[in-house]
């Protein structure tokens, strides 16, 4: 297994957004002083001779592959080439440049979106292509599919150590509050925010409510991947989650109580729930020895919170 050290130098891929901003803040708060990090502007991780240039100037002793096009339902739906297109060539760039620059370790961020639509639950690792896909994210989790085999196919020919983890549905500081390409919980935390303001009788959410999901503050999945940065080197991917689920109907209502709104919920049920259920096995994770710190409750004032105070940087 290979060792990281305070002064290595560590390039954090995606580090603007949600994940990425995270594990920089977990890394510096652990003494991890020598992080790399590009804009989008500086470097286009889909251009692969701009990625082997960074790489072979830079050589970075370690990589966290936290850069990808995400998006909730709306827009995996309505963009599938895009996802699939610009999350393999992030992915097949960086993982290859880092294997020929000899980087000497690299954690790849997936999703539980990976997961078959009806997998056994909780969903064990070992559910990985065992069935069909969830149909509105299809797209989004072949890449991602095709990222943590890129790191075992790396470390099975070359013994590069090259790991991955699936978080499960995240929250925090740094969400995407575009409700065209937002994910449930930043969504619902906008929709009860405007509609308070502006004094609004009804807030209309998407589906039934009946979905079960599990969800993770941010801050909670950076220390995991720091801590596996520190102790794992498996060839499996790793689960990281809290292991709780609640479903739709019930995150709304602790949304609505902790923003404040005191109107009536409207569901549309022509809108799709997506898949039924997704609920983690976190036995690895918790095996190794790392547990989730942040309550669902605690974890949605903490994000409403920076909502509101950085509502003019956030992504609207």
């Amino acid at each position: 297994m290979s060792t990281i050290n305070k002064t290595d130098k560590i390039f954090v891929a995606g580090h603007r957004g949600l994940v990425g901003s995270a594990i920089v803040r977990n890394l510096e708060s652990k003494g991890y002083k020598n992080i790399i990090t590009r804009t989008h502007s500086e470097l286009d991780l889909k251009e692969q001779q701009a990625v082997r240039d960074f790489f072979a100037k830079e050589k970075p002793d370690v990589v966290v592959l936290a850069a990808a096009k995400v998006g909730g339902i709306n827009a995996n739906n309505k963009y599938p080439a895009e996802f699939a297109y610009e999350n393999m060539q992030i992915q097949c760039n960086v993982i290859h440049c880092a294997h020929l620059n000899g980087v000497k370790k690299l954690l790849f961020l997936g999703s539980t979106c990976i997961y078959p639509r009806l997998a056994p639950q909780p969903i064990p690792e070992g559910a990985l292509l065992t069935g069909p896909l969830e149909e509105t994210n299809e797209a989004y989790a072949i890449a991602k599919i095709s990222g943590l085999k890129m790191c075992q196919f790396y470390k099975r020919e070359y013994g590069d150590d090259f790991i991955s983890c699936m978080p499960t549905n995240l929250y925090g500081p740094w969400d995407n509050y575009d409700l065209l390409g937002s994910h449930v919980m930043p969504a619902m935390i906008r929709k009860f925010h405007e509609a308070k303001a502006s004094g609004s009788e009804t807030v209309e959410l998407w589906g039934t409510g009946s979905a079960l999901r599990e969800f993770l503050y941010v801050d909670d999945m950076a220390d995991a991947c720091v801590f596996l940065l520190e102790n794992y080197s498996g060839e499996q991917h790793v689960n990281i989650g809290t292991g709780v689920e609640v479903t739709i109907r019930e995150l709304a209502e602790t949304v609505k109580d902790i923003v404040g709104f005191k109107g009536r919920i409207v569901w549309n049920p022509d809108m799709p729930d997506g898949t039924p259920r997704k609920l983690t096995d976190v036995t690895r994770l918790h095996a190794l020895g790392w547990h989730h710190k942040v309550e669902l409750k605690e974890g949605v004032k903490l994000a409403y919170e920076w909502f509101k105070d950085n509502a003019d940087i956030a992504r609207m």
